[in-house]
């Protein structure tokens, strides 16, 4: 009995062949609705790439409905978020924004907030330099994310952390520097005013 010849292997598919998850769909469908936001596309164009991508079976399928928007760059790779207080303040939040990996704050005369209660975050990590001068520095950050201040500086006006240890599986962490200056920093949760417009005017996704 002679020995059948072994078959052949199957073939390696292509990177274009290569089956697509439910997560590379969702992540093209965020792209595009972020594409429509900046006027890229319009909604009626929007609405088509969307249920094309969610009926989409394969990578290249999708590659194609993203072919004319620019790549999102690295956040890692952006500069610093740089807030200055001046003479009338500063500030950066409550509405949505994209959170760099470094967040530099002057509080100068006027002040600077900081609120990262309804932002858009990719980082682990955080670093945060406040530097409280005349005025002085608030950050608010949402329940569930932490922040490690062993590198600040209290200077005069101190350092006032009123947020919690417990860390949510997920979420950044705020790893704050800097030093108080003459007014402080603050780094807390929402006050009750703060919960409360929360709650009134809910994040749309």
């Amino acid at each position: 009995m002679t020995d059948q010849p072994p078959e052949p292997s199957p073939r390696p598919a292509l990177s274009g062949e290569l089956r697509a998850s439910h997560h590379d769909r969702e992540a093209v469908v965020e792209r595009l609705r972020d594409a429509a936001a900046e006027g890229r596309i319009d909604l009626d164009e929007l609405d088509s790439r969307l249920e094309q991508a969610l009926k989409s079976k394969l990578l290249a399928e999708l590659a194609v409905l993203t072919a004319d928007l620019p790549r999102p760059g690295s956040p890692d790779n952006r500069p610093p978020l740089v807030l200055k207080g001046g003479m009338s303040g500063a500030s950066r939040g409550p509405g949505r924004w994209e959170v760099p990996g470094h967040v530099i704050a002057h509080g100068g005369v006027g002040g600077v907030k900081i609120d990262f209660t309804r932002v858009e975050c990719h980082h682990t990590e955080v670093a945060v330099e406040a530097y409280g001068e005349t005025s002085g520095v608030t950050i608010v950050i949402p329940d569930g994310w932490a922040t490690e201040t062993s590198g600040m500086d209290p200077g005069t006006g101190g350092l006032t952390d009123e947020t919690t240890p417990d860390r949510l599986p997920g979420t950044p962490l705020i790893r704050l520097t800097g030093s108080g200056g003459m007014a402080g920093v603050v780094i807390r949760h929402p006050n009750h005013r703060e919960r409360r417009k929360l709650h009134s005017n809910p994040a749309q996704g």
